[in-house]
């Protein structure tokens, strides 16, 4: 029988693959994609968006307004988990700078109104943008609990489970970012 007894050097040695992806030349594509990701929701929101929006029902509207608001507000957060992960892979910030400075970003703390009656509604293209960002943001934050740990990630608060809180939420992040 083989004993099995962990050395702490061991752990020391150990890759995490998530860090090299971060930390490496690997990382461009993801940080290329996020950036354009912001730069299409951009242009979405002020151009073809603006029309689509005028055809919808008032209650349609008010749910394009809130959605649209968590979009950009989640799409923030992204690019700036990104750029200090950029400034970091390029010996711009340690690691401990980039540590200190991600407790300001905030990745899956937003919710959605996919719930919501009124979402098939939506115009699709917006849908469509409203999902990658989810689909891109819960990617960043598996990559976030894997790099720094889950004792840094942010866990689903109590009050994102209701409308409501999810609303004060969104206010909180949107004026105290």
């Amino acid at each position: 029988m083989v004993s099995q007894t962990t050395d702490s050097r061991d752990d020391d040695r150990t890759v995490k693959l998530a860090e090299h992806l971060a930390f490496s030349r690997s990382f461009q594509p993801l940080f290329n994609e996020g950036m354009a990701m912001v730069d299409e929701t951009a242009a979405y929101l002020d151009g073809d968006g603006r029309t689509d929006a005028k055809s919808l029902t008032r209650a349609g509207a008010t749910l394009y307004a809130a959605e649209s608001m968590r979009l950009t507000t989640r799409l923030m957060q992204v690019a700036s988990w990104l750029l200090l992960q950029r400034a970091a892979n390029q010996g711009d910030m340690s690691r401990s700078q980039v540590e200190a400075e991600k407790v300001k970003v905030r990745l899956e703390g937003l919710g959605t109104a996919k719930d919501s009656p009124e979402y098939p509604d939506l115009p699709e293209k917006f849908r469509d943008i409203v999902e990658r960002a989810i689909k891109l943001e819960r990617r960043i934050a598996m990559l976030d609990r894997e790099i720094y740990g889950s004792a840094n990630a942010v866990e689903e608060r109590p009050e994102a489970a209701n409308p409501v809180g999810q609303q004060i939420d969104l206010l909180r992040t949107a004026f105290h970012g």
